[in-house]
């Protein structure tokens, strides 16, 4: 299964990973240098959810970010199935 939130679209992106040595040259050293660079992933925090969908009277489980859920709260759940399914999404 993808790492991608089903209501708001988050996925995966890319970025870096620093490793810095030194002293500071506010401490009177020569200044931070890098000495290495490694790629990363952040990953939207994914969670699976249970909600309870009157307008059909039953439960619909999605996979969504955590910050979806507060899009949820704010225009609620049959607005946001309704976008889902006009995108072309099972639900």
């Amino acid at each position: 299964m993808s790492k991608r939130c089903q209501v708001t679209g988050k996925v995966p992106v890319k970025g870096k990973s620093y490793a810095i040595r030194g002293i500071a040259k506010k401490k009177k050293g020569i200044g931070l240098k890098v000495t290495g660079v490694k790629r990363r992933r952040f990953l939207p925090n994914l969670v699976k959810k249970r909600f309870w969908f009157a307008d059909e009277n039953r439960f619909v489980t999605i996979r969504l970010a955590t910050s979806a859920m507060r899009t949820i709260d704010k225009v609620g759940l049959s607005t946001v199935i309704r976008e889902m399914r006009a995108a072309g999404q099972h639900i």
